[in-house]
């Protein structure tokens, strides 16, 4: 009867590893230099997103958002505004959708919904990462800044929180975060107040302060390090302010920071 040494050289030759690889079968099973010959069946994209006057861009690993961190907002969205604990949510990295400024992006209206909605954020971006970071330190962790869009399903959403199910679909999905250049912090500094605003079709529906916020950027990520180690490639969308509300194929949607160009895009 042959031994587990000889059963693993063979399943070796069988899998195309070849007889030099096979002879570096163990006992313990498949050895370090097998393992290095093999190889990515296929190659999943990494997404980017280019910082203002450099030839550098920026790798996304993961978009958190925080949600109903505007009182007024929270209110809109039957929620007791008091700093209650925030709560955050995902996004995959392929909802972004990159938008240069001085340009009008095409934003697809998504399947599956009737009611589409916008939600102008500012977006934080971070290249140094950490677990239990200190509201004190944590601002040291910001790269850059960029003007952002969340763009949500509503009617998805409110139909799966009424079942008390994740919302996700949502949230999650092709495109749903269109987004500006990032700024550097030693371009533009820190984001704690100043004119958050967003416009349909030139109509003003969306404005409100930085300062309105429940929870500074500085704390939002203090908190997600308490349940996330956090890493350089997350960005973090910092909430919206109060009236959200839906939008049809052919309208224009603007975004608008100060310190940070406009963000545009039309949906179609």
């Amino acid at each position: 009867m042959a031994n587990k040494e000889q059963l693993s050289r063979r399943s070796a030759i069988k899998l195309g590893l070849g007889t030099a690889a096979a002879a570096t079968i163990t006992s313990g099973g498949v050895s370090t230099a097998v393992a290095a010959e093999k190889k990515i069946l296929f190659k999943v994209p990494q997404i980017y997103i280019p910082v203002v006057d450099q030839k550098e861009q920026f790798p996304v690993r993961r978009i958190y958002c925080i949600g109903r961190n505007y009182a007024a907002h929270a209110r809109e969205m039957g929620s007791d505004p008091t700093r209650e604990p925030p709560f955050f949510f995902q996004k995959p990295t392929d909802a972004i959708q990159y938008v240069a400024p001085n340009t009008v992006g095409d934003h697809q209206y998504p399947t599956l919904t009737n009611n589409y909605h916008y939600e102008v954020e500012l977006v934080a971006a971070l290249h140094r990462g950490g677990k239990n970071i200190s509201v004190e330190k944590a601002l040291d962790h910001v790269y850059a800044y960029a003007l952002g869009l969340d763009m949500t399903r509503r009617d998805l959403q409110r139909f799966m929180g009424d079942q008390k199910k994740p919302w996700e679909i949502g949230k999650s999905f092709d495109h749903s975060a269109p987004i500006g250049p990032l700024f550097p912090v030693s371009k533009v500094g820190h984001f704690t107040e100043g004119n958050i605003e967003l416009s349909v079709n030139g109509v003003v529906k969306q404005k409100a302060d930085l300062k309105q916020m429940i929870w500074s950027v500085a704390e939002q990520i203090a908190k997600l390090s308490e349940a996330n180690e956090l890493f350089p490639g997350d960005i973090i969308y910092s909430g919206t302010p109060e009236n959200v509300g839906p939008v049809v194929r052919g309208d224009v949607i603007r975004c608008q920071i100060h310190k940070l160009p406009d963000l545009v895009v039309k949906i179609v």
